[in-house]
């Protein structure tokens, strides 16, 4: 390629779907940052019901929350990250949820997709602002971030390792409305993390709630309060535009 030459298009599949969250807000937040590349090119899903031609895509973003393709679907999407891909999932990707009575349940029905993405959320505490610590300082995603407070679901999740994380925090104590919610072991809880999956690699990010007024029915029909959760706090945004250039192969500049 001469100096004078176009960069190449860069092929981006972007998944966004779910309950109980504003997946119109994280959506458009996406589409906004990505649309800073102009050489990238982006398909939209709703959901993983159709995954034709994501073999032609270069990368794979995923905001999607209590969803989770079929058992074809989800060795599809193991087989295209094994490939030498690069899937960017952000968070509630890994969640299922059944409300049983006032208390909610992850059911394991999705094993695979869980494994390749390296966890299962299984709980959360009431949001509120948490400290977010830097496992990896020298890790070119994180490198020269401080620690800083997320106003955000703090996930608690089953981890289907090995992972190398990037960002933890710490919790213990009892999640009460949580079939899985016995949390009191006082040890770091991931908040980034990447996992090796054949030659490709999943690069995990739990932060990113966001919830407008009409996100909970049918369980309400009008929330109280609007919340945009981590999207408030520049050093997510800075984390969030270096996670994008990862699965873009593009440089990690903040």
């Amino acid at each position: 390629m001469t100096a004078s030459s176009p960069p190449r298009t860069v092929d981006v599949w972007l998944i966004c779907g779910g309950r109980y969250h504003d997946i119109d807000h994280a959506r458009l937040e996406l589409l906004r940052l990505l649309g800073e590349h102009p050489q990238l090119r982006v398909r939209v899903r709703e959901d993983y019901r159709d995954l034709d031609g994501l073999e032609q895509a270069d990368f794979l973003i995923t905001y999607t929350v209590d969803m989770a393709p079929d058992d074809a679907g989800a060795a599809r999407l193991r087989d295209f990250v094994a490939s030498g891909k690069r899937w960017l999932a952000l968070h509630g990707t890994n969640s299922l949820l059944r409300l049983e009575g006032k208390r909610w349940v992850a059911p394991r029905e999705a094993p695979v997709f869980m494994e390749t993405l390296g966890s299962q959320f299984l709980a959360h505490p009431p949001i509120k602002p948490y400290r977010v610590e830097i496992t990896a300082p020298t890790h070119p995603l994180v490198a020269g971030i401080e620690p800083f407070m997320a106003d955000d679901e703090l996930y608690l999740s089953a981890l289907h390792g090995p992972l190398q994380v990037l960002l933890h925090t710490h919790w213990a104590g009892t999640s009460r409305l949580f079939a899985d919610g016995d949390w009191t072991a006082d040890q770091p809880r991931p908040v980034m993390y990447l996992k090796q999956v054949g030659r490709g690699e999943v690069l995990y990010f739990t932060l990113g709630h966001t919830r407008g007024r009409h996100d909970m029915r049918p369980l309400m029909e009008t929330y109280p309060h609007e919340e945009r959760g981590s999207w408030k706090v520049p050093a997510f945004h800075v984390l969030l535009r270096r996670s994008l250039r990862w699965a873009a192969g593009l440089p990690l500049e903040s």
